[in-house]
């Protein structure tokens, strides 16, 4: 670099730099580098070979997650940037499910606590000192103490109560009415009155004011009324933050840095979002895989419990697909970057998780009905009971009124009601993530706990998905190494998962495989071709006549190995039947608990494949399953998903493949294996990371409890709401001889929130 130039280019940012202006400065292998700014300085000085290569204009920039916002109690509300919600007046949080940066509101709502709660305390020493023995009115004369009641309450009023008179204004205006409604309402009422009784007393009867000539006020009311609400939304704000601790733990596993090896042979640890796809990575024992990679050296054993809840370590070598956020136990690997940034599986993961969390479940919308007709009902009750009072109470029944209305008002907290379900979800969702079960939405979730009935398709799902080589059978003089020489030969070109079998077979005997000339495939029978001159075949018994092999293919011996559940191919040298090939597909170690637990929880079992009839059977048979049906085409799947359907029954459809995805669209619940294809993943509603049967017994059971704990919250929340707001209004008045103060209104109220709060997030600890 011409250092006695008096310009250079940044080569981060691409901006001229003027030389000698005091900007940063950075020598890298014996050149001089100059930057428009520190920032610029320390990207480049992180990462240089990103920047000389000019990879860094081959990067993709991606929006961040968090630049936009939503509310996670009615997430149809999206916009950019922070606010509160227009409909239920809570603060909107980052679509990303997880906050960049402290949370503003718990750090202004904590702040207004304290400068409500340095009101309250002198108030309530003020009013209630006098029943604990304090002489404190007496002291100060009783106007002087109303008036430094007055004072102590103008700044929580005029200003720590601010936001919450804004939320409760916004609701009245937009006819949302919610929480803040009734708060407003219920403060503004309290405080009001509480002006007029202390600056004009004489509008009052003179019953009500009493021999002294003052008419009793409620400043401290007002106040400790925004104290408690005040505290109950920092509580609340910080269990919501604990929701999110799933996918804050989820970003977590991934690394900060990746070890990158450049095309000049040097490595260093570079950032991670400057590593593209094609980049060669190294990874040392003890090291988390920074993305999803083939590993192209080396062999090692990965923890992939990530993504399939199992701590057993997964062998790797030459040729294996690793995924991000794993971790290298032993070895060491070089692996090429297949998917980065947004595209890796841990992306895909927390993206799915935070929509999920974001989404409403059928049971919320009794919710949002109730709640769409409770704030109009809490004000009407408010109002019967103030009439009520001031017509039938005893005197001074004005007081009792004023009281009754405003306790009323403040304890009928419709946000209990509106979190009960949202909550569930959202930490249901986020232990889901943690235990290989990916729930797309809470539809999925709640119908998952309805279902009845269950069809699960047999290749990928029940079994390993991946043939193996059980039986070589001679019919004569052949030897069984020479006609599994034969089937390989035959096979080497094909793509079939039995053919990779038969190859594979051979290979483990150390078998070479032969030249194949005059090959040619006969669809859905076999192939055939020649082999050191000889004329061969393999395929099914269809093939075998085609060919005009002669020769035995319905013996006991191949009866009793279909009877297994294997799939038989027959070879045939120069028109003649020489032996016979088995494959199997073994069944996965976890299948048959599964299956019990499954049948334990009350569901049926159906299995649907493509597969013959007689492995079907077996298989079926082997396992306990309820329904066998076989042969079936994509369309067929989807035709016995429908007509369970049509019959009453709720349907969850498991499966992995193409073929399924029509079928898992048209299930009450669609169950994806993550070792399956895009497509079907893409037609679930839940999906496990880990292909077996396990999975679907914790999604189960993680719906049961997901379920149970949203009727506990809503049935809290409703319970409590019926028992509240009659107390409030003076029921048991005859009884007691008292009146709920608006004080402890206001205590229940947001003890029922927090109460709310607390349940759901019993389920990050829930047995599953």
């Amino acid at each position: 670099m011409d250092i006695s130039a008096k310009t250079s280019i940044d080569p981060v940012c691409g901006m001229t730099v003027k030389l000698g202006a005091g900007k940063p400065t950075l020598k890298y292998k014996g050149d001089d580098y100059h930057f428009c700014a520190q920032r610029c300085h320390d990207r480049f000085d992180a990462d240089p070979w990103f920047f000389l290569s000019g990879d860094n204009k081959r990067q993709v920039k991606t929006a961040p997650k968090d630049a936009r916002f939503t509310c996670p109690m009615d997430p149809e509300i999206i916009q950019d940037g922070p606010g509160t919600c227009p409909i239920c007046g809570m603060a909107l949080e980052p679509m990303g499910g997880v906050p960049d940066g402290p949370n503003h509101e718990l750090i202004d709502f904590t702040r207004r606590f304290w400068v409500s709660m340095s009101a309250a305390i002198p108030l309530l020493i003020l009013t209630m000192g006098p029943m604990l023995g304090l002489p404190i009115r007496e002291w100060l004369g009783e106007t002087a103490a109303r008036y430094l009641e007055f004072a102590l309450a103008i700044p929580v009023i005029l200003w720590a109560a601010i936001p919450l008179f804004a939320r409760g204004w916004s609701s009245i205006k937009t006819w949302n009415l919610n929480m803040w409604t009734l708060i407003m309402l219920g403060v503004s009422a309290a405080f009001g009155y509480s002006v007029v009784a202390l600056f004009m007393p004489d509008v009052f009867p003179e019953l009500v004011r009493g021999e002294s000539g003052h008419v009793p006020v409620y400043f401290e009311a007002a106040v400790v009324i925004i104290a408690l609400v005040f505290l109950g939304q920092m509580l609340e704000l910080r269990a919501r933050e604990r929701t999110g601790d799933a996918i804050k733990a989820l970003l977590d596993l991934a690394p900060k840095t990746a070890r990158r090896i450049n095309k000049d042979g040097s490595e260093y640890d570079a950032p991670l979002e400057n590593i593209l796809v094609g980049n060669r990575l190294r990874i040392r024992p003890g090291e988390t895989v920074p993305v999803d990679g083939i590993v192209v050296e080396g062999a090692s054993s990965i923890d992939e419990s990530m993504i399939t809840g199992e701590p057993i370590g997964v062998e790797k070598s030459e040729g294996a697909s690793v995924t991000g956020g794993t971790i290298n136990q032993n070895g060491a690997l070089i692996i090429t970057a297949e998917r980065v940034g947004a595209e890796t599986t841990l992306s895909k993961i927390i993206d799915m998780v935070s929509n999920a969390q974001r989404s409403k479940a059928p049971m919320q919308k009794l919710a949002d009905r109730v709640a769409g007709y409770f704030v109009p009902a809490v004000v009407g009750a408010a109002i019967i009971a103030f009439f009520a009072w001031s017509v039938f109470g005893s005197e001074p029944s004005l007081i009792y009124a004023i009281v009754s209305a405003v306790s009323v008002l403040i304890i009928a907290c419709p946000c209990a009601l509106g979190l009960a379900t949202p909550m569930s979800i959202m930490t249901a969702t986020g232990r889901g993530a943690h235990m290989g079960v990916l729930i797309k939405d809470a539809d999925a979730l709640e119908q998952m706990a309805r279902v009845d009935t269950l069809i699960i398709d047999k290749t990928g799902t029940l079994t390993e998905g991946k043939p193996v080589l059980s039986d070589v059978v001679s019919f004569g003089k052949i030897s069984e190494d020479e006609l599994l020489g034969i089937a390989s030969a035959l096979e080497q070109n094909s793509e079939h998962p039995l053919a990779d079998a038969i190859i594979k077979g051979a290979e483990e005997r150390n078998l070479s495989i032969s030249t194949l000339k005059a090959f040619k495939a006969i669809t859905g029978k076999g192939v055939q071709g020649t082999v050191k001159g000889k004329e061969v075949g393999l395929g099914n018994a269809v093939m075998m006549e085609h060919l005009g092999a002669s020769g035995d293919i319905d013996g006991d011996e191949i009866t009793a190995i279909r009877a297994t559940g294997k799939t038989v191919m027959f070879v045939a040298v120069d028109g003649k039947v020489a032996g016979m090939i088995a494959v199997a597909d073994p069944i996965k170690q976890t299948t048959a608990d599964a299956i019990a637990e499954l049948h334990a929880s009350g569901l049926r079992i159906i299995m649907a494949t493509g597969d013959s009839e007689a492995t079907a059977r077996f298989v079926g048979k082997e396992l306990g399953i309820d329904e066998v049906h076989a042969g079936l085409l994509p369309e067929a799947k989807k035709e016995l998903v429908d007509s369970l359907r049509a019959k009453g029954r709720v349907v969850a459809m498991a499966g992995d493949g193409i073929n399924d995805s029509p079928a898992l669209a048209s299930a009450d619940v669609g169950i994806a294996m993550g070792s399956g294809a895009d497509v079907a993943i893409e037609s679930a509603g839940i999906t496990l990371l880990k292909g077996d049967l396990a999975g679907i017994v914790r999604a189960r059971n993680l719906a049961n409890a997901t379920l149970s704990n949203i009727k506990q919250n809503l049935f809290f929340a409703f319970a409590y709401n019926a028992v509240g707001v009659p107390i409030a209004a003076g029921i048991l008045y005859p009884i007691t001889g008292m009146l709920m103060s608006p004080m402890l209104a206001a205590a229940a109220m947001s003890l029922s929130s927090v109460s709310v709060i607390s349940n759901a997030l019993r389920l990050r600890t829930t047995k599953i």
